[in-house]
C-alpha cells in the first residue's frame, strides 16, 4: 500500500515529459546562464571593493598611478561584465526559443490526436489554452534563472559586508525577513488570482474566436448586441481579476523596494557611528552601502518570481490536463494495413455524444460488403451522420464494435484508416491555402493528373479552370469568397482523389441545383463502381447510385433492403 501511495505521489508531482524533455535538452544552455549570472554577481562585488579602495587608499595618498592601474583593471572587469550579460541574455533567449518550439510541437500534436468524445474545450478556449505556452516560455526564458542565482548570492554579499563593516551587516539582515514574509503573505491570494485570471482570459478568448469565426452569421443574424454584451462581461471580469492580481503583486514588490532603500539609508546612518568609533573607514561605509542594496535587491525579486511561478504552474496544470487526455487510436503501435478491402460491420453499437442525455445510436447492427454501395436515409436526428463519423474513427462507439475488414476499428491507427477512406461530411470546410493544397490534403502520393481527374468528377474543374490562378488560387479562411456549391465540389474532389477504397458521402449534393446534381450522378456512377460507398442523403434521386438502403429511425436500423423494397415498404406504411 505504501508503495502504491508513493507511486501516486510521484505521478502527481513529477514534471510531465512534454515539458521536462525540452528542458533537459536545453540543460547545457541553462548551465551557461548560471555560470554567467554567478560571474556577473562576482563582478558587482569588485565594483564595490574598487570604490572602497579609492576612498581609503587612493584619495588620502593622492596615488594617481595606482588609480590608473585600478581603473584599467576595473575597465577589464566591466568589459567582461558587459559581454557576460549579453551572453546570458542570448543563452536564455535561445533556450526559451527551443523550449517554446518543442512544447508547441508537442501540444499541437496532442490537439490533433484529441478524442472528440472526451474533449470539453471550446474552440476559443482551446486556442487560449495554447497561448499559455507563452507563460511557460516567459518563466523559463526570463529573469527567472537570474533570480535563482542572485538569491543565494545574497549570502556571499552579506559575508563581504561583515568582513568590511562588521556588525553593520545586521542592517540588511533585519530587512531580509520583512521582504521574505511580505512575499510569502501574498502568495495564497496570488495562487487563487492566477487561476481566476486564466479562467477569465480563456473565456474572453472563447468569445473573440467564436465571433471572428462566425462573423458572417453574426451579422446576418443581427447577433452583434448579444456578443458585444458577452465580450464586455468577459473583459470586465478579466480586467477586475488582473487588477487585483497586479495590486497584490505590487504590494510585495513595493515593500521590497522600500526595504532596499531602508537598508541603504540604515547603513549610512549606523555607518556614521562606526566611523566615529574608528571601526569603519569612509570607503568601507560607501562599499557597505552599495552592497547592502545589492543584498536586499535579489530578495525583492522573490515576489515577482513567486508570481511567475504561480502563473506558470496554473498554465502547466491546465495544459497538462489536456495533454493527459487519451489520444484517439490504439494505445500501442496499432495496425496500419496497406490494403483495405472496405467491408464494414456495426455490431450492437451504442453511442452517446459528450454531455448528451440520450443515445444517438442504440443497438445498431448491419454489415456492408466490400465494394457494396449503400445509402443511409431517415429523418433528421436519426443517427445517419453519427454512423458516418464512427466509420472514419472520429468517435469510438460507447459500446459495441465498429469493424473494417473484420478488425475492430479501434485497433487501426487513425492515419492509416483515413488514408483509405474518402470522407465528405456536411461541413465543407476548406483550409487557408491554395485549391491544390485543399484537394491534395492527406494524399502526398497523388499527382496533378489524379487531382484533375477527381476535380472533373466533382465538377470543380469547370470553375477552377476559368480562374486566373487555377489550382494555385489562394483561399481565405474556410474558403470564404467561394459559393457553397464550389466549396462542396472542392471538398468532394478531396474525398475522391487517390481513389480510396471506402467512400463516406454525407449529403454530397446539398449545395447544388437539380441540373448539376444530375451531371454529378452521372459522373459518380462509374467512380463508385467496385468501391465501398456509404451515402447519406435525403434526395431520392441519389438512390440510383446505390444497391441497398438502410433506413434509420431514432438511432436504430428500422429497415434494410434494396431501394425498391424500402420505397415499397415506406409507401405501404404511409398509406395506412
Amino acid at each position: 500500500m505504501a508503495d502504491l501511495e508513493h507511486e501516486e505521489y510521484d505521478t502527481k508531482t513529477r514534471m510531465a515529459p512534454w515539458l521536462s524533455e525540452p528542458l533537459k535538452k536545453s540543460r547545457p544552455l541553462y548551465m551557461r546562464v548560471l555560470v554567467a549570472a554567478f560571474l556577473i554577481n562576482c563582478f558587482a562585488l569588485v565594483t564595490a571593493l574598487f570604490t572602497m579602495t579609492v576612498y581609503d587608499r587612493i584619495v588620502p595618498n593622492n596615488a594617481t598611478e595606482s588609480l590608473i592601474g585600478l581603473a584599467v583593471g576595473l575597465g577589464i572587469v566591466l568589459i567582461f561584465d558587459f559581454v557576460l550579460k549579453l551572453l546570458r541574455a542570448y543563452f536564455v533567449d535561445i533556450a526559451g526559443a527551443r523550449v517554446d518550439r518543442d512544447i508547441g510541437k508537442a501540444i499541437f500534436e496532442r490537439i490533433l490526436a484529441l478524442r472528440l468524445d472526451l474533449s470539453r474545450h471550446t474552440t476559443g478556449g482551446l486556442a487560449g489554452l495554447v497561448r499559455e505556452i507563452e507563460t511557460l516560455r516567459d518563466f523559463f526564458a526570463s529573469a527567472t534563472i537570474t533570480a535563482l542565482v542572485d538569491v543565494p548570492f545574497t549570502i556571499i554579499t552579506l559575508a563581504v559586508i561583515a568582513m568590511v563593516g562588521g556588525w553593520l551587516v545586521l542592517v540588511p539582515i533585519v530587512m531580509i525577513p520583512l521582504v521574505i514574509l511580505s512575499a510569502i503573505a501574498t502568495q495564497p491570494a496570488m495562487r487563487r488570482l492566477s487561476s481566476q485570471s486564466l479562467d477569465e482570459a480563456l473565456g474572453k478568448q472563447a468569445v473573440l474566436v467564436e465571433t471572428i469565426g462566425s462573423l458572417e452569421t453574426v451579422k446576418s443574424s443581427n447577433a452583434g448586441d448579444m456578443l458585444s454584451h458577452r465580450w464586455e462581461e468577459a473583459m470586465k471580469g478579466h480586467a477586475n481579476v488582473s487588477l487585483r492580481q497586479r495590486l497584490t503583486a505590487n504590494l510585495a514588490t513595493t515593500i521590497a523596494g522600500s526595504a532596499q532603500t531602508m537598508a541603504y539609508t540604515g547603513m549610512v546612518i549606523f555607518g556614521v557611528f562606526a566611523i566615529a568609533e574608528q571601526n569603519l573607514t569612509m570607503g568601507g561605509l560607501i562599499a557597505c552601502s552599495i552592497l547592502a542594496g545589492r543584498a536586499v535587491a535579489p530578495l525583492g525579486a522573490i515576489a515577482t518570481l513567486l508570481t511567475r511561478i504561480h502563473a506558470a504552474r496554473t498554465a502547466y496544470r491546465r495544459i497538462n490536463t489536456m495533454m493527459e487526455m487519451p489520444a484517439e487510436g490504439p494505445e500501442g503501435l496499432g495496425l496500419a494495413p496497406n490494403i483495405l478491402e472496405g467491408a464494414i460491420e456495426f455490431r450492437d453499437v451504442d453511442f452517446r455524444y459528450p454531455g448528451a442525455a440520450e443515445l444517438a445510436l442504440s443497438g445498431v447492427n448491419f454489415r456492408i460488403k466490400a465494394g457494396e454501395n449503400v445509402a443511409l436515409i431517415g429523418p433528421i436526428g436519426s443517427g445517419k451522420s453519427t454512423i458516418a463519423r464512427l466509420m472514419i474513427g472520429l468517435y469510438p462507439p460507447t459500446s459495441g464494435l465498429v469493424m473494417i475488414d473484420g478488425t475492430d476499428i479501434r485497433q487501426l491507427t487513425p492515419k492509416s484508416l483515413r488514408a483509405k477512406a474518402g470522407a465528405l461530411l456536411q461541413d465543407n470546410a476548406l483550409l487557408t491555402g491554395s485549391i491544390r493544397e485543399n484537394i491534395m490534403l492527406g494524399r502526398p502520393d497523388a499527382d496533378d493528373e489524379e487531382m484533375i481527374r477527381a476535380a472533373k468528377i466533382s465538377m470543380a474543374h469547370d470553375f477552377i479552370s476559368r480562374m486566373p490562378n487555377g489550382y494555385d488560387l489562394k483561399l481565405a479562411d474556410r474558403g470564404s469568397g467561394l459559393s457553397g456549391g464550389q466549396r462542396q465540389s472542392i471538398a468532394m474532389a478531396r474525398a475522391l482523389v487517390g481513389q480510396p477504397p471506402i467512400l463516406v458521402f454525407d449529403e454530397p449534393t446539398s449545395a447544388v441545383d437539380t441540373e448539376t446534381e444530375a451531371k454529378l450522378i452521372n459522373n459518380l456512377r462509374k467512380e463508385f463502381a467496385g468501391r465501398t460507398l456509404v451515402l447519406i442523403t435525403h434526395r431520392p434521386s441519389l438512390l440510383a447510385l446505390v444497391d441497398r438502403v438502410i433506413l434509420m429511425s431514432r438511432g436504430r436500423v428500422a429497415m434494410d433492403g434494396t431501394p425498391e423494397d424500402i420505397t415499397r415498404k415506406v409507401t405501404r406504411i404511409a398509406a395506412r
